[in-house]
């Protein structure tokens, strides 16, 4: 309720924002940070992003590929010719918002109030009051949807979603992509879910679910699963490990959207991924629904 945050885990990098590196904490502490009570956060691979319910956002961590988003990548050479990263070891406040225009002229955007934030394995999507999406980081695959492959040390902001009555309700990171849903409903992706395939440099809207209204989406390594309607979609390039949902004898993976069968007709809340795993949350409100719920297995995790 007091918009704490707790940190565990990996802190090679900082990326608990303890204030410290260390190779592990291994129990909940409270990261050192005072300011406004924090409503979201994200988590990228080495690093992590908070935000206030003023709408500010902070990073620590990694900086690598400019990914915290302060106008930086950290690199230094180390002894011997080593590559290291200065890393910010406590929350610290992103503070500049651009925009590239077509002449190449980097303006400011001032008065950015962040809303929601998302996070990839090396990049971030952020999105604003005003329905308008920034990301940075890493570049590769075009996952940053500005047409190019440069990494960005700043928010820099996607032209696409920056008109009257095109903006932005929704954004999901993956690990090489992005995903916003417009506020007219349409679902739009950039960059690449299969590395191995061509990339997509800036958003495009996602044909196969078009007139789909969507509500949860989540991204596994190479896997996308999606809540709309009354049905879960899913898809992914082989190899998968079942996290598509698909059931035992019928094809594991799919490079088109395919709703799952055996939710057929279940009102999914929320999807999450992991790497190779997915979980739903299910509406149980009517009998209807309970009775559907009931004909699933049912999987018992053995607990210590």
């Amino acid at each position: 309720e007091s918009g704490s945050v707790f940190a565990f885990g990996e802190n090679k990098m900082g990326q608990l924002g303890l204030g410290n590196q260390t190779d592990a904490v291994p129990s909940p502490t409270q990261i050192m940070y005072n300011g406004q009570p924090i409503t979201k956060l994200a988590c990228g691979a080495e690093f992590s992003m908070i935000m206030d319910c003023k709408g500010n956002l902070y990073s620590f961590g990694c900086p690598e590929y400019g990914q915290l988003g302060h106008n930086s990548d950290g690199k230094f050479i180390a002894r011997a010719q080593r590559i290291e990263y200065d890393c910010e070891l406590v929350p610290r406040r992103v503070a500049i918002f651009i925009e590239k225009t077509k002449d190449g002229q980097i303006l400011p955007v001032p008065n950015v109030v962040v809303r929601d934030v998302a996070c990839g394995s090396n990049h971030t999507l952020v999105l604003d009051s005003q329905k308008r999406v920034f990301s940075w980081g890493f570049g590769g695959y075009g996952r940053l949807g500005h047409a190019e492959q440069k990494d960005e040390m700043v928010p820099r902001l996607v032209k696409l979603f920056d008109f009257p009555g095109r903006g932005a309700a929704q954004i999901y990171a993956g690990y090489t992509c992005s995903f916003a849903v417009s506020e007219t409903g349409g679902l739009f992706f950039w960059g690449a879910t299969n590395t191995s395939r061509e990339s997509t440099m800036y958003p495009k809207a996602v044909q196969d679910l078009c007139g789909w209204k969507i509500r949860s989406l989540a991204c596994g390594k190479s896997s996308i699963i999606v809540a709309a309607d009354e049905s879960t979609i899913s898809w992914g390039p082989s190899p998968t490990f079942g996290e598509l949902g698909y059931g035992d004898h019928k094809p594991k993976s799919s490079t088109a959207a395919q709703e799952v069968k055996t939710l057929d007709g279940i009102y999914t809340e929320q999807v999450a991924m992991g790497y190779a795993h997915s979980l739903v949350i299910a509406r149980d409100e009517t009998d209807a629904e309970k009775e559907k719920l009931r004909k699933l297995p049912e999987y018992n995790p053995r607990t210590i």
